[in-house]
């Protein structure tokens, strides 16, 4: 199997370069970040906990990233695929060879991560290093395979079973039994009979656990209801065009933005939490952090971007053809981001900042809501803001393809 992989891999194109670059360099970084904020957790200090969180969180955009890239260049992937089913192999040993193909990039990078953590922590603890890596060569391998885990390779090709999946019930359920159980444990503290004492706070980062996974799944059904309602109040055609593409596939733009959304939700708690506590050396280490996690989900919604335009690029030439300006269609572009983005946004901040509410409702005083407020709004304005220069950005990409596509 390594030596089909390395004979396949002399023939790569140019995105499949970027997106094993791209891969190795995330696998990397999330194992430095991860391994850093396991040392972290050590300290007995509150600074040296928040740290280490912020870290840790850091490591959620970077794992995102890394699955996102694993979705370029999927259609040469596919004609490799085509090819080898031709030649005789299972569809198992295609499956093999993406866990193989994304395992070793993952294994590669997490190696260079754990040894710059080493190199960097001399006096430290490196325990936690093999574990780490190991679990990140293990998200690479199932990253690889779930990458393709909807192509079937045939006589005449590869085809894409696309059924596009709508919205599920089981996504919302997650979200309600998630605020079901946290309400109950902030209730009832300190007297709920499970897990003798601390029952309640069992129940509590149960609940918190569900709220995050929810709030994740659940982002396609905001998505599609926000999209059907601007595409019956839209004015323009860009505006119309725009929410009726969202609207059409609402699952993708809820994977790409789901990392943006828990920065926000992170983001908004800490402002909620800092209104009452005051803020610290440590909330400022946690601001950056949420930051930088800003910026790495800016690049998974690149990769999400450039994956839509291959997908949409024959759409958008033959608009172009009929006489559609370039400029709208970047308009289109931007368009979508705003319209996904909005309530996946302004959902996750007031759901970061309803949690820490919820924690410590007896104690919390209504003059710290303004604060708590405006850190919430600040948060849902720089998710969507994030999102809509990204697909500013891409508007050289849509060139691109717009060029390739009248050429052949």
């Amino acid at each position: 199997m390594i030596a089909v992989l390395r004979m396949l891999n002399r023939g790569r194109s140019r995105a499949e370069r970027v997106r094993a670059r791209l891969v190795a360099a995330g696998a990397s970084v999330a194992t430095f970040l991860v391994c850093t904020a396991v040392s972290l957790a050590d300290y007995r200090d509150e600074g040296g906990s928040l740290t280490g969180l912020g870290l840790a969180l850091l490591a959620v955009p970077v794992a995102g990233l890394v699955h996102q890239a694993n979705r370029l260049a999927s259609a040469t992937r596919e004609r490799r695929l085509a090819v080898l089913r031709l030649a005789g192999a299972t569809p198992a040993d295609v499956r093999v060879l993406g866990a193989w193909e994304g395992g070793l990039l993952a294994l590669g990078g997490s190696l260079v991560g754990g040894a710059l953590y080493v190199v960097t922590h001399l006096s430290g603890p490196v325990p936690q290093v093999p574990v780490v890596v190991a679990l990140v060569t293990l998200g690479g391998v199932l990253s690889g395979v779930r990458a393709g885990r909807h192509v079937v390779a045939s006589p005449l090709g590869v085809v894409r079973r696309a059924r596009v999946r709508g919205p599920r019930v089981r996504d919302l359920l997650i979200l309600v039994a998630g605020v079901g159980f946290f309400v109950l444990g902030a209730v009832v503290k300190g007297s709920f009979p499970l897990v003798g004492k601390y029952g309640s706070v069992v129940v509590m980062a149960a609940g918190l656990v569900l709220v995050l996974f929810g709030v994740t799944l659940a982002a396609t059904w905001l998505i599609r209801v926000y999209a059907r309602r601007t595409g019956l109040r839209a004015r323009s055609p860009e505006t119309l065009l725009a929410a009726r593409l969202v609207e059409a596939d609402p699952r993708a733009w809820a994977r790409a933005l789901s990392v943006v959304s828990l920065t926000v939700f992170f983001g908004a708690g800490a402002g909620a939490q800092q209104a009452g506590v005051g803020y610290s050396q440590a909330h400022a280490l946690v601001d950056v952090a949420l930051l930088v996690a800003l910026v790495t989900s800016a690049a998974a919604l690149v990769v999400h971007q450039a994956e839509e335009l291959i997908d949409l690029r024959r759409s958008f030439a033959a608009l172009a053809a009929c006489g559609v300006p370039e400029r709208a269609l970047g308009g289109v572009l931007v368009r979508q981001a705003v319209i996904a983005a909005l309530p996946v946004c302004v959902v996750a901040a007031v759901s970061g900042v309803a949690v820490v509410i919820l924690t410590v409702w007896d104690v919390y005083q209504v003059q710290w809501l303004g604060w708590a407020v405006a850190r919430a709004v600040a948060m849902a304005g720089v998710g969507v803001l994030t999102a809509a220069l990204v697909a500013l950005a891409a508007r050289p990409l849509l060139r691109g393809a717009l060029r390739f596509e009248t050429r052949t």
